[in-house]
Formats: C-alpha cells, sequence, structure tokens
C-alpha cells in the first residue's frame, strides 16, 4: 500500500528528475517491477487500445549487449533495469479484447462497440499517420506514468531517445509491428539528479488562439 508521502502527487512531480547515476548493487524485486509496471499500463490511451509493450531488461548479459546501442551511456547497466518502451502498429487488433469483456459484462451495447470498432479498423486502413502516430502517442502517455510511478516508490528513472533504434530491433528480437519509443532506465540514485532549468511557463501559454 502507498503510503501518503507517496501519494502526494505534485511532491513527485516536482522531484522527479532524469538521474543518469544509479547504484550498480540495488536490485529491484519482479513483484515490484510487476507492480510499477501495472500503475504504468493504466494510462489513457486512444480508443482505450494500450497500444503499448513493455521489454524490461534485467539481466546484466543482456544491458551490457544494450550499451554499445545506446552510445556506452553508462546508465544503462548500471540501473536495476531498463525498459523499453514500444509502441504497438497493430494495436487496432487490441478491439476485441478490450471490448468484448465489456459487452459481456453488460457495460457496452453490442451497437457502441460495433461502431468502435468501425472507427478504428476505418482509422487504421485509410489514415496511414494514424498507427505509428498512435503508438508513439501512447506509448509515451505510458513512459511519462511510468517515471512518476517510480519516483512514487521512492525510486528514480531517465527517459533515454539516444540510442540505435535499428540495432535495438536487431539486437532483442524486436517483431516488426513494433516500433521503439524510448528507453527509461530505473533504479536507485547514486548521484542527486541536477535538475534541469524550466522556461517560465508563461512562454509556453497561449489562451485562446494565437
Amino acid at each position: 500500500m502507498l503510503s501518503h508521502s507517496q501519494t502526494d502527487f505534485f511532491a513527485v512531480a516536482k522531484e522527479r528528475h532524469a538521474v543518469k547515476n544509479f547504484d550498480s548493487t540495488h536490485k529491484i524485486a519482479k513483484q515490484e517491477i510487476l507492480e510499477l509496471l501495472e500503475i504504468a499500463a493504466s494510462a489513457p490511451s486512444s480508443w482505450n487500445l494500450q497500444h503499448w509493450k513493455f521489454l524490461v531488461i534485467e539481466d546484466q548479459t543482456d544491458k551490457e549487449k544494450l550499451l554499445p546501442i545506446a552510445y556506452g551511456q553508462n546508465q544503462v547497466v548500471e540501473a536495476s533495469i531498463v525498459v523499453a518502451r514500444l509502441g504497438n502498429l497493430q494495436a487496432n487488433q487490441n478491439a476485441e479484447a478490450v471490448f468484448g469483456p465489456e459487452v459481456q459484462a453488460g457495460r457496452m451495447p453490442e451497437e457502441v462497440k460495433s461502431n468502435l470498432v468501425n472507427q478504428i479498423e476505418y482509422a487504421y486502413a485509410n489514415v496511414p499517420t494514424v498507427p505509428r502516430d498512435e503508438a508513439i502517442r501512447n506509448a509515451s502517455l505510458a513512459a511519462m506514468q511510468l517515471m512518476l510511478a517510480v519516483k512514487a516508490k521512492g525510486l528514480d528513472s531517465c527517459p533515454m531517445g539516444g540510442y540505435d533504434a535499428v540495432k535495438f530491433v536487431e539486437t532483442f528480437c524486436v517483431p516488426s509491428h513494433y516500433v521503439p519509443v524510448m528507453l527509461v532506465t530505473i533504479g536507485k540514485a547514486a548521484a542527486p539528479a541536477r535538475p534541469s532549468p524550466r522556461l517560465p511557463v508563461e512562454q509556453s501559454i497561449v489562451w485562446n488562439g494565437f
């Protein structure tokens, strides 16, 4: 059960920073990894298709394989685990598994399910940008939720886009219908993160149109 301090969202959000140096002796139990990924998987997604796949790299040998792919960034071998966030280009195929139980439980009329499935299949078949855009968008939502959950557990993380995605796919035999979105290193910080500066929020806001 989460403590009060772990559920203080604003503190968690403000204290989360990208950690680059991890305690290489720290281990995360499989049950704790599952708990973190369960929270990550509760993130919202378009049509609730849950377009993500979590590739968990915990074996040290596999982390060593990842090191050159990540251009020698030591955090991938020092972190307790690395979670590769993959986006599913065929997430439309999840529709039956998502909506079927809702119909059977009486929470969704069959007509509503049919309309949703038709919308999804039309979009995936006729709008070329949809499969990749949705895969990346929704896997990214889950990645952010994962990093917040990690911080709430008293651990730290770092999102990584600096790696060779082609070599990653080849080395870890990633099926062609998954697109690598980012790596997230997770573990116990060996040194405090250096907070990165932020522009004044006013510079990022436009009220009611440009």
